[in-house]
């Protein structure tokens, strides 16, 4: 029996938990039980996992105080961070529940049979329905929103697909209090064992992803642990899709205009979106293009000055600790200066120095353009924006790309660099800072690899879609049918013989 351990990241002091790392035969019983509740969640249908999910939302939110404090203790991310993360959290939970009662997800289509230019067609009827089990590892930087309170366990839930959460190691304590939340509604609502259970250890987690109860697995991580989860799916003889969120550099483009309109704002910006969290963000912007004038200098001093009078910063852990550290001495070696550094002594646990680095646009080399994960950002001094648009397609494809404008930059160049842009990332910013993802239906949390594995995002309304797949009934008795895909029925919208209805409201009912 192998105890599981826990860090205080402030300290770097291990710690014993009563938490004991799952073995084959838990992981047997875990898996058997989430197959079974697939039937359970199914029954429920979209209004009654509607009210499971609102439920859900309401458990975290009663043991906020306790999920706080036990995230604060194993992350160093402090109290004001944690406590925002986790209405994030709840607010993803009540999302869904939303997203349930529209019932648009479903994508329900209906054809009757009718006679067509190469005979008669039956009647043909198709919505998406739940995979099955879905594996969710959960995420070192946000222990509430992308692990097990997450966003990929909200989804999936509401898609109707029972969850199994691998935790992460930074974090034991916080993802065993998430879970025991969780289960403390499902219970409530009369769910069997298995609608959502929780595994530790990393040979757990390759066991997981390799069982054939599981449909799917999502991750927000590594490009290095998806590759590890990825060939223990090919070790599979049925392959499952795997959705990764991972690498992500986030360029930000300040034009000549901007610059010269609002440095000092921009400056103030940029400072806090690539420090923010000790600069563990997926979305953190760890390349600014600034222009090499007058107006970019002014810019530029604001960022040093706001880096020099910086403190240090906690990571998570050691490995990401040695990571930045190895990452920032690598962008020295190939030619970035240190623009900016605070003078600050040697901290406890896993504290690192912020760093400013700076390059001129000629220098800037694909070793250099790569993500480094912490509060580090690249400065890159361009001379002439018609530059621009070359050197952008050196950078590796990301989850976001940003322009800051001014009122006399041309609109042409704009455009032209947005397409570039539109080209290499899932989000386009304008005026704005990649960093504070929205929680909404519009939201697309994904972009080219290797800031994901897929077209699918990780965060908004249409990240169920990854838990959910396609099926047909053709010439079906109604009684058969899912009530969703029966005639007469207006509670959600549908396309019906190639005409869009509209859900019908209460009212019109």
């Amino acid at each position: 029996m192998n105890l599981v351990s826990t860090v205080d990241p402030r300290d770097g002091r291990r710690r014993a938990t009563d938490l004991v790392e799952t073995d084959e035969i838990r992981l047997e019983a875990i898996t058997a039980q989430a197959a079974r509740a697939a039937r359970w969640l199914s029954d429920l249908g979209r209004l009654g996992r509607a009210e499971l999910l609102d439920a859900t939302a309401a458990a975290l939110e009663t043991r906020r105080a306790d999920l706080v404090a036990a995230a604060v203790a194993e992350t160093g991310l402090g109290h004001a961070r944690l406590d925002q993360e986790l209405t994030r959290a709840s607010l993803q939970f009540r999302m869904f529940g939303d997203v349930l009662r529209d019932g648009g997800y479903v994508e329900a289509a209906i054809d009757h049979a009718a006679d067509t230019p190469i005979g008669r067609g039956p009647d043909l009827r198709r919505m998406l329905v739940p995979l099955g089990p879905v594996a969710v590892f959960g995420a070192s930087n946000f222990p509430f929103a992308f692990s097990v309170a997450g966003g990929d366990t909200a989804a999936a839930l509401a898609a109707g697909c029972p969850t199994v959460l691998k935790a992460h190691p930074s974090h034991p304590l916080t993802s065993h209090a998430s879970a025991d939340a969780i289960e403390s509604a499902i219970r409530d609502a009369g769910g069997p064992e298995g609608v959502m259970t929780i595994v530790y250890g990393e040979q757990p987690g390759r066991s997981l992803v390799r069982h054939p109860a599981i449909r799917a697995v999502a991750l927000t991580g590594s490009v290095s642990a998806a590759r590890a989860i990825q060939a223990a799916i090919d070790e599979r003889p049925d392959p499952i899709p795997l959705y990764a969120e991972l690498s992500s550099v986030n360029p930000i483009v300040v034009l000549p205009g901007a610059a010269a309109d609002r440095a000092d704002q921009i400056a103030e910006g940029l400072f806090a979106s690539f420090t923010a969290s000790g600069g563990q963000l997926c979305t953190k912007p760890g390349l600014a293009f600034i222009p090499a004038d007058r107006d970019g200098d002014h810019l530029v001093d604001g960022l040093r000055a706001r880096v020099g009078a910086s403190g240090g910063a906690v990571l998570l852990n050691e490995r990401i600790r040695d990571a930045y550290e190895s990452r920032a001495a690598t962008l020295e070696r190939a030619g970035a200066r240190v623009s900016a550094r605070p003078h600050v002594a040697p901290g406890e646990g896993f504290t690192v120095t912020p760093a400013l680095l700076e390059i001129g646009l000629s220098g800037l080399t694909a070793e250099i353009a790569d993500e480094c994960f912490g509060p580090l950002m690249v400065v890159v001094r361009y001379p002439d924006v018609a530059d621009l648009d070359a050197v952008l397609t050196t950078v590796p494809p990301s989850l976001t790309g940003s322009v800051h404008r001014g009122p006399d930059d041309d609109t042409t160049v704009v455009r032209r660099l947005v397409d570039v842009l539109a080209a290499r990332a899932g989000r386009i910013v304008f005026d704005g800072y990649p960093t504070g993802v929205r929680v909404s239906w519009a939201q697309h949390h994904g972009g080219p690899w290797p800031s994901t594995n897929a077209v699918h995002t990780s965060v908004g309304a249409t990240s169920i879609r990854r838990f959910l797949r396609p099926l047909a009934w053709q010439d079906a008795p109604d009684w058969v049918l899912p009530e969703e895909l029966r005639d007469g029925y207006t509670a959600i919208p549908r396309r019906v013989d190639g005409r869009w209805e509209a859900r019908m409201n209460r009212e019109e009912r």
